[in-house]
Formats: C-alpha cells, structure tokens, sequence
C-alpha cells in the first residue's frame, strides 16, 4: 500500500493505492473512511487490480472547504484526483452516498468513466420509506455509529471537525436534490447497481434507476446497508470473505464491452 495527498479544487485529498493490474477506484460511504467502507474487500479487489480509495471533503484525513458537501462537487474532486494521479480512465466503484458520487462522476466526468458500480444509492426522495427521513431529521450526532466516529478519530485525532462532518453529511442527506431523470438518462457508462433487500432505498426505487441507465445491470442482495461488502457496521463476529459480492463484482468488470 501506498499513500498520499494531492491538492485537489482547493484541499489536500487524501488516498491510497494497492495492487496492480486496471484502475479500480473505490469511494467510501457517508460519515466513513475508506478502512470502515471497503478495509474486508481490499485484499480480495488489490489481488487483480490497482485500487485507488479515496476519503472525501471533511472525511478522514482530507480536508474541507468552508461550504457544503455535495456529490457534485465529490465527483468534480475524484476527477480532478485521477488527472494528478495520470489516471486517464477507471472503473469507479461507490457505496452509498459513494455510490451517488460514482454516478455523478459518470454524468460530469463521462470521459474517465469506464465501468460504474454504485452500490445502496438513493438518487431520488421517494426512494427511501417516510421512516427514514423522520431518522434523519431528529437524529443527533450521539446517534452517529460509534465505528464511524472511532475510525475518524483514529486517522483524524479532533473532535470539532468530526462534528463538523457528521453536520455536513447529515445536512446533505436532508436536503437530498433528486437526480433528474435527464441525467440519469445521460449515463453512458455501463453501470451496475447493487442494493441490499433490507437497505435504504426500497428495492422499487432501485429498479426504476436502472430502468432509466441505458446500461444497467441490477442486483439485489439479501441484507442491509452494505452487509454485501462487510461494510464496518453490518459486520457480524464470525464473517466469512465469501459472504461478500466480489465474484459478482469481478464477473462485471470483466465482461468485455460491445
């Protein structure tokens, strides 16, 4: 593994690189570094690929900006990440508010995208039961999970700006925009879409997505919110690797382009 920052549109943005083979790049969840998104699955993706992960604006080791988080302007950082990496086109793979910010990239950056992957997305407000909206706005920073604020902490030891993302990734999860369906039907990037039958968006939403990419694959998956990808918060103590979708993933990416 190695590691870095790259000034990226006015931050350092921290990442990290493993293995060898064609670009894969992985973006974490909200509220989440790359170790409490993706650290079960790096070792099985790094075996074939070169990964390269990311921490957003405000998360993990990054920095912030005086202003919102967006996926817009995620997709615009992830971008302009790859340009200094000499990166001239990836697979993108995204999880979560991740998975929002992979199909911007596709809708904003078509150019770098070869194949997407966006796993338990929520593009639209009617995608989530009115329950979880009622969560999100009554919900306080003692509600955060405890493995999110323990592995920002970890890589980022102070406390105000682990409030400050916890603020931003609520705010922006509240004010949810809904994707247009103009600009998902501008997703020219062959996508496969991934959620759990137990997740946030309702297995309906989900396939109306994919109905409107003109190239989309769709999998729904027994579980939560990232059990599929031994996602921190859905680890069980006696996890097994081949719990996880990696074949899955792998059989995508390698499928070859008509």
């Amino acid at each position: 593994m190695t590691s870095g920052y790259s000034d990226v549109n006015g931050i350092k943005m921290y990442y990290e690189q493993y293995g060898k083979g064609k670009p894969l790049v992985l973006i974490h969840g909200g509220g989440s570094t790359i170790q409490t998104t993706f650290g079960r699955i790096i070792p099985l993706f790094s075996k074939e690929r070169k990964l390269i992960c990311v921490e957003l604006q405000a998360h993990g080791r990054s920095g912030d900006r005086n202003t919102p988080i967006s996926f817009e302007q995620d997709a615009d950082d992830v971008a302009t990440l790859l340009k200094n990496l000499n990166i001239d086109k990836a697979d993108i793979f995204g999880f979560s508010n991740g998975g929002n910010t992979a199909l911007q990239i596709a809708i904003r950056h078509s150019g770098i995208c070869k194949k997407i992957i966006a796993g338990s997305v929520l593009l639209k407000r009617n995608g989530a039961l009115p329950q979880f909206w009622d969560f999100m706005k009554n919900g306080t920073f003692d509600q955060m999970p405890q493995p999110y604020k323990e592995a920002f902490l970890k890589v980022n030891p102070d406390n105000k700006k682990l409030l400050t993302m916890y603020q931003k990734c609520a705010d922006r999860v509240i004010n949810l925009k809904d994707f247009s369906d103009d600009q998902v039907r501008s997703i020219k990037s062959p996508v496969l879409l991934i959620n759990g039958d137990r997740d946030v968006a309702t297995a309906e939403h989900i396939v109306a997505m994919s109905e409107l990419i003109p190239d989309c694959k769709l999998a729904i998956i027994p579980g939560g919110h990232g059990a599929y990808i031994g996602e921190i918060t859905t680890l069980k103590p006696d996890y097994k690797t081949s719990d996880f979708i990696i074949p899955l993933i792998e059989n995508f990416l390698d499928e070859k382009l008509d």
